[in-house]
């Protein structure tokens, strides 16, 4: 066995150990069962999203997604029936039925769907829609298994799209594609849950992508640590970023650690700080020191002289009748410009918007402006980027501003309707171009290099869940000046998707 797998294996170990002990400790040391998380991309997130954001029900967890389906459950029985419209209190006792437990003790469930789509664009994000529209098919089930403290999840599915979008970095020489939507394991106590495996997380207002942890990437298996209570939690999140080549053909081994103080101190405000270490290097491990979630990476890096690339954020919401929230990733600002390296600009990311209630309506209201300056995510050292398979482990894209408004109302039960106005201006820096040399500090701009590509979209998206049937449809038009960085080009874009789903599940106990 050579050094590396010595070295992986032994930095297993103690995760190996405390889900022994899990397995092995008697029922009585146990004060809860674990319950999975309710994925991003599952049906009924954006009927939970616009009662949150309408105020007709309690965000379980305030900046940080997704839920656990229990958490999502204690807030749907708070919702008093008296207090929503008929559309609503439909949607919220069809979410209960779906995602209640019918079986206690060791238990299992499947969940099987398949669907057919139409899209003219095959990435996931419609406001920078790209690859070729194809009429597409897809299926999967999901596996879940109830074990006391320990929930076991695995989701594999396949879908005809990904061999079609410019994001997917798996096979696309097949008919079929596919992947895990959700592989893990997670072991939960009253104030502990220790997770392996693979999940969408998004650390920041859920009204849009976080800056440094998003679902922007195709799912990367991680090792993450919540532990705390209801008020007070420190989080931590592990992952090994795909290997890249340098310049004489050797793998570089690269890896991102996250950690987390996440704080409620009253039923209004929630914050969290954040760090993130991002570490490469030809024969690089994963050194303990910023793998120790009880510590600060940024600190290690000084103490220790070791080459990082290190971010600092924060999170911050109010809740009330109109919701306030930001986020806000500092990357590199120079103080002193002594030097010719003082001159490097700026590099952060920020995020601004609230939401709310309509005055006497049933809809709610999302507004935000979010920015990524030129250099954000970029390091002197070219490996050491947040990337993972070429998509941004938070935004894949930099050098860009967003102003957006987002309704969403209920005219039907179960029907959600979700109109949009966004302005995106888009510079010609890109977070996969290579870092600049020192000599070009003076000439490179720190906001929107180039030709400015300007983009309005106006559109709507629609979700309708009835019994075993789900439907959603996306569409607009996109309205571009200086289309593709060309000066006095523009273009008219109309963008759509449809897809219809078929689902159904079955539950029972394991004996």
């Amino acid at each position: 066995m050579n050094a590396r797998p010595r070295l992986l294996l032994a930095s297993l170990l103690p995760s190996v150990a405390f889900f022994s002990v899990v397995f092995f400790v008697p029922s009585v040391a146990v004060s809860q069962e674990a319950s999975p998380y309710l994925p991003l991309s599952h049906w009924s997130v954006p009927f939970i999203e616009h009662l949150i954001t309408a105020g007709r029900m309690a965000d379980p967890t305030p900046l940080t997604r997704p839920f656990r389906t229990d958490q999502v459950l204690r807030a749907l029985d708070a919702v008093d029936s008296g207090s929503v419209t008929r559309a609503e209190w439909a949607v919220v006792r069809q979410v209960r039925s779906e995602l209640t437990r019918r079986e206690r003790g060791p238990a299992a469930r499947v969940d099987v769907h398949a669907g057919i789509a139409a899209s003219s664009h095959a990435r996931r994000d419609p406001l920078r829609a790209a690859g070729v529209g194809h009429a597409t098919f897809s299926g999967g089930a999901a596996l879940s298994l109830y074990l006391g403290p320990v929930v076991f999840v695995s989701h594999p599915y396949f879908d005809t799209r990904l061999k079609y979008d410019p994001d997917w970095y798996g096979k696309k020489d097949r008919v079929i594609a596919g992947r895990f939507d959700a592989a893990y394991i997670s072991a939960q106590f009253t104030h502990a849950d220790l997770f392996f495996g693979s999940l969408d997380r998004n650390w920041g207002p859920s009204a849009l992508q976080g800056l440094l942890l998003s679902d922007s990437p195709y799912g990367p298996d991680h090792f993450a640590l919540s532990i705390g209570t209801t008020g007070v939690k420190l989080e931590g999140f592990a992952t090994q970023l795909n290997d890249l080549t340098d310049s004489t053909g050797a793998a570089v081994h690269r890896y991102m650690v996250q950690h987390r103080f996440w704080i409620r101190p009253s039923g209004r405000w929630t914050f969290g700080l954040w760090e993130g270490s991002v570490l490469s290097g030809v024969g690089r491990q994963l050194e303990p020191w910023f793998l120790n979630f009880a510590s600060l990476g940024f600190l290690a890096q000084l103490n220790t002289g070791t080459n990082v690339n290190s971010f600092l954020g924060f999170d911050v919401q109010r809740q009330g009748k109109v919701t306030l929230f930001a986020q806000g990733l500092l990357d590199d600002i120079q103080v002193d410009k002594t030097s010719a390296t003082d001159q490097k600009p700026a590099s952060y990311g920020l995020t601004l918007g609230a939401q709310g209630r309509v005055p006497h309506s049933a809809a709610a209201w999302t507004l935000f402006y979010t920015r990524v300056t030129n250099l954000t995510y970029r390091n002197e050292d070219n490996f050491q980027t947040p990337i993972y398979f070429g998509l941004g482990t938070g935004r894949n894209f930099s050098d860009y501003d967003q102003t957006s408004l987002k309704l969403s109302f209920m005219p039907l039960p179960a029907v959600l309707v979700q109109p949009e106005i966004t302005l995106l201006r888009q510079g010609e820096g890109d977070l996969h171009l290579p870092h600049p040399p020192v000599s070009a500090y003076p000439s490179t701009p720190a906001f929107l290099a180039g030709i400015v590509e300007r983009t309005l979209r106006l559109a709507a998206g629609a979700h309708a869940a009835y019994g075993r049937w789900d439907l959603s449809a996306d569409g607009g038009v996109h309205l571009i000046s200086n289309a593709a960085h060309v000066s006095g080009a523009s273009q008219t874009r109309w963008v759509g998707s449809i897809q219809l789903t078929w689902r159904t599940k079955k539950e029972g106990r394991i004996p």
